[in-house]
């Protein structure tokens, strides 16, 4: 029985459709090459829980000086990031990239500079490898076994940047593999371990050759198909369509009885312009509740739900899309009892939405599946400080499986904002047993280039050229990480919200059994799209004015032994010029009459500056170069009168020291004011 509540425009239809079952049950303790083939496009695998001995990892060549401390608990040079060089041992003239035990599948291989050095992989001891192929030639998408294009591609070819191979590499009992000098900078191998006793093919180029019809048709589906939901049509599939007309505050739902799986879900909000979508996709909200649990399982906008934001960004990936005609996304969505979905127009305006909901019979108990849950967030966890630059997208405790996220980025000021690695941690590691080497290497891109692309697994929707919007999903479905008491995953931070206004919402994607912890709820709808504007620029707790040149940033000191700075840290001014200006605010709690001074930094590449409050010269030039670094007593600038609030602090570059490196930097710890009667 199935009913909506609400006000609709147009009926509820429902249509039969014959079941094309492109995707059959895997043996039990078996996996054929064409099985693991088929999970390239399998949805409804992401559902089934996980068995004992069952995980996901990656390989990467992450900056090994970040640890963890066993003896005091504390994680050490954590937010480390010299990413590139790193690999596991030299052994016989090479480089061991990754080793693991099996029986497992390599899914995923990804590098931002995948050079002519040879990369081999050994699988089961044998003596010869079963790929021997220039690294770079892993993601031409023309050197067999890898020659197909939607599977091996660079996107430095298709206007980003980015090296991706997903191909399925299975191995029983071992892999090992190693690089000749010369195989480039940066890597991630991403691999699945299956339960012990599952039995798998060894991997050959025979074994593709022999498959690789089915390779084609995965890759022409990639190709051409993206859009279609990849199972077909389903036996005893019914379709809910129609129009809903939502005024402000007003819910719809509709309610399906069970046991079943939504495996589609379609629609479209009606908007004017450009500035409306932005506002209507962040307040109208789809919420799901499965079997009557006190808390939804699926909360966000309906614009993130689809995979990019803000405002509606065409792409087609292979679970989820925009397209001019309709939106899409084809997670399985498996329930007991009863599904309520709901649309929540929390606008201030009326909302007309198309919608289409397609559900069909389970193929495997639900006791085998866990939940869909979908949240959108903005930042829910506190962590440690050692714990920096660590930001959680997903913290949960159960039994499931993490099947990515799509990114929403706020960067209003520009520069790189990602340099920050994903970290995975299951079943309580203290150590992740996924930690990559920067965000946009997380996402298939690299460089921070700020291309659009889209790929069946990944893409870039939206750019600013990284200042402003950007929009980046993953999804994990072969390389999905299960899990079975808790799982974490963070991606990495490096600029903050008070300096920089840099910002991120995560709209975050997982399965899990019922019971499990799921602490995100509602956002309000003031937090969901007025904080994407632009802040005044911080550095050092001071406000910049305007967009001077060169770089303004915060700079932590405690690691220089020669001063003592306030804050242990201070606003830092770096590649300016002589006749180059800086205006900060510094504020004054009382007006009058005020001896004003400053504590700068001194070293070996600071400049010669001059000083002038609110537009009136300040004291003399002061020259900043030292040989060691290090800060200034308070120096004097003279008696000025001063207004109570914001008044400016220009620091004019006017020169250096002839023993001075030609860096002209500046350093601020922090300025005084004393009131003269």
């Amino acid at each position: 029985m199935k009913k909506i509540i609400g006000t609709a425009i147009g009926a509820c239809t429902l249509t039969m459709a014959l079941w094309v079952n492109s995707i059959p049950a895997l043996a039990q303790g078996e996996l054929t090459y064409s099985d693991l083939i088929r999970r390239m496009l399998d949805l409804e695998q992401l559902a089934v829980l996980p068995q004992l001995g069952e995980r996901c990892a990656q390989w990467s060549s992450y900056d090994r000086s970040s640890r963890f401390d066993q003896l005091t608990g504390r994680y050490i040079n954590w937010g480390a990031n010299d990413d590139g060089p790193h690999f596991i041992r030299r052994e016989d003239g090479l480089v061991v990239l990754a080793e693991m035990e099996g029986p497992g599948c390599i899914w995923r291989i990804w590098s931002a500079r995948a050079e002519k050095g040879r990369v081999k992989i050994y699988l089961d001891g044998q003596s010869r490898p079963a790929v021997d192929l220039p690294f770079g030639n892993y993601f031409d998408g023309k050197t067999p076994p890898f020659d197909f294009p939607q599977l091996s591609y660079d996107l430095n070819q298709h206007g980003s940047s980015g090296q991706n191979l997903y191909f399925p590499i299975p191995y029983q009992k071992s892999c090992k593999i190693v690089a000749e000098e010369g195989w480039g900078r940066y890597y991630h191998f991403v691999y699945t371990v299956f339960p012990p006793g599952t039995k798998v093919p060894t991997f050959s180029a025979e074994l593709a050759q022999a498959h690789r019809a089915e390779l084609q048709r995965v890759n022409d589906f990639f190709a051409s198909r993206l859009g279609e939901d990849p199972k077909g049509l389903r036996a005893g599939q019914q379709v809910e369509q129609g129009v809903l007309r939502l005024e402000p505050g007003q819910v719809a739902a509709l309610e399906i009885d069970g046991p079943r799986a939504i495996t589609a879900l379609r629609g479209k909000v009606h908007t004017k312009d450009r500035q409306d979508q932005m506002i209507a996709l962040r307040n109208v909200i789809l919420r799901i509740t499965w079997d009557d649990q006190p808390q939804p399982a699926v909360w966000a906008p309906v614009g993130d739900f689809f995979g990019t934001a803000p405002g509606e960004n065409y792409y087609r990936s292979l679970v989820t899309g925009m397209t001019p005609e309709f939106w899409y996304a084809y997670w399985y969505m498996p329930f007991r009892d009863r599904a309520v979905l709901e649309l929540i127009n929390e606008d201030s305006v009326p909302r007309e939405i198309d919608y289409e909901v397609v559900h069909a019979p389970m193929e495997k108990p639900l006791d085998q599946l866990g939940y869909f849950h979908c949240k959108w967030h903005r930042g829910v966890h506190q962590l440690p400080p050692d714990r920096w630059p660590d930001w959680v997208m997903l913290r949960t405790e159960g039994t499931g499986r993490y099947c990515g996220i799509m990114l929403h980025v706020w960067n209003p000021l520009g520069d790189w904002w990602g340099e920050g690695d994903e970290k995975f941690f299951v079943d309580g590691e203290k150590f992740p047993s996924t930690f990559g080497t920067g965000s946009e290497d997380y996402f298939g891109y690299a460089w921070c280039h700020p291309g659009l692309f889209q790929r069946a697994y990944h893409g870039q929707t939206m750019t600013q050229n990284n200042r402003g919007h950007q929009s980046v999903f993953r999804w994990h479905v072969v390389d999905n990480v299960p899990f079975r008491q808790s799982f974490e995953a963070c991606i990495e931070k490096y600029f903050d919200e008070e300096e920089r206004g840099t910002q991120y919402a995560c709209t975050v994607v997982w399965y899990q059994t019922p019971g499990g912890t799921d602490d995100y709820r509602p956002v309000a709808a003031a937090l969901r799209h007025d904080y994407y504007r632009i802040p005044p620029r911080r550095a050092g707790g001071f406000a910049i004015l305007g967009d001077p040149p060169g770089t303004v940033r915060t700079q932590a000191m405690e690691s220089f032994p020669g001063g003592r700075w306030r804050d242990d840290n201070q606003l830092w001014w770096t590649d300016a010029k002589p006749g180059d200006k800086l205006q900060i605010l510094v504020p004054v709690d009382k007006a009058g009459r005020h001896q004003v001074g400053v504590v700068l930094t001194k070293a070996r590449d600071y400049g010669i500056v001059q000083l002038y409050i609110n537009g009136v010269k300040a004291g003399d030039p002061i020259d900043l170069y030292n040989p060691i670094v290090t800060n200034t007593e308070v120096i004097p600038l003279g008696v000025f009168d001063l207004p109570a609030g914001e008044n400016v602090l220009t620091v004019e570059i006017v020169g250096k020291n002839e023993r001075a490196i030609p860096g002209y930097m500046f350093g601020l710890d922090y300025v005084t004011f004393e009131k003269v009667e």
